[in-house]
């Protein structure tokens, strides 16, 4: 995908370089989590309770991240792109065995009055992987001696 050529595209000294306290490294390890922990929310979901990921998050779920960039501690760049895609593909290969009328359905689940969704959970992954395409390209693209 975007996300993954633009990570393999930074110079390799950038890969573990931080971007407001993250490296590319941590943003990947997190992405990873997130493919993997997203359908076990959605599971939880399809059965009208509150993903666990919802309990004691942290601020913009800053205690989940951290427990992924731990959890997927390589700092090889190949390594943890290939896991990226493999994490990325089972989370298609779920989505792609639901039910049409499980994207939208209504369980109940809340999270500050609004619905909580398989389409939108999912939906709010996929930006979280633009909005840090955007994110990485624009810091790398700012640093002296990299210009493209």
């Amino acid at each position: 995908n975007d996300f993954a050529g633009c990570v393999e595209a930074l110079p390799a000294r950038l890969f573990l370089a931080k971007i407001h306290g993250w490296s590319p490294r941590d943003i990947v390890a997190h992405l990873i989590g997130w493919n993997r922990t997203m359908i076990t929310g959605c599971e939880q979901l399809k059965k009208g309770e509150l993903p666990f990921y919802y309990i004691d998050p942290g601020e913009d779920f800053s205690k989940v991240n951290d427990t992924f960039v731990r959890q997927y501690a390589s700092i090889d760049r190949g390594a943890l792109l290939a896991e990226l895609g493999v994490s990325f593909q089972e989370l298609r290969r779920y989505m792609t065995g639901l039910e049409p009328g499980q994207w939208q359905a209504d369980t109940g689940v809340r999270d500050n009055g609004n619905p909580v969704t398989i389409q939108n959970s999912i939906e709010a992954l996929l930006a979280d992987y633009t909005d840090h395409q955007h994110e990485i390209e624009a810091w790398a693209a700012a640093q002296p001696g990299d210009a493209g």
